[in-house]
């Protein structure tokens, strides 16, 4: 996929967040890790975008998806794929 810019919104201590980060890795995607956890703009950005304070979130090119497992993101991920065909 060809994105802007992915962030993952994530806390360290997070079992999905590190399994998001793995799925994005074992895939090749370059994306910012934010904790929001010790980055309070980081934590306040999370809460606008997904409207609450829990972990992961990730942002692709303006579209979000929050509190999610590896599944969800596969399906999340399949969509935005698919708009860009």
């Amino acid at each position: 996929m060809k994105s802007k810019q992915i962030k993952l919104f994530i806390k360290p201590y997070c079992g999905w967040c590190h399994e998001a980060i793995a799925w994005l890795n074992e895939r090749g995607v370059q994306f910012q890790t934010l904790d929001v956890v010790s980055n309070r703009a980081a934590r306040n950005e999370m809460i606008a975008l997904s409207g609450q304070t829990l972990a992961p979130v990730i942002e692709v090119d303006g579209e979000v998806l929050a509190d999610f497992d590896t599944g969800q993101l596969a399906v999340f991920w399949n969509r935005l794929e698919s708009a860009q065909s």
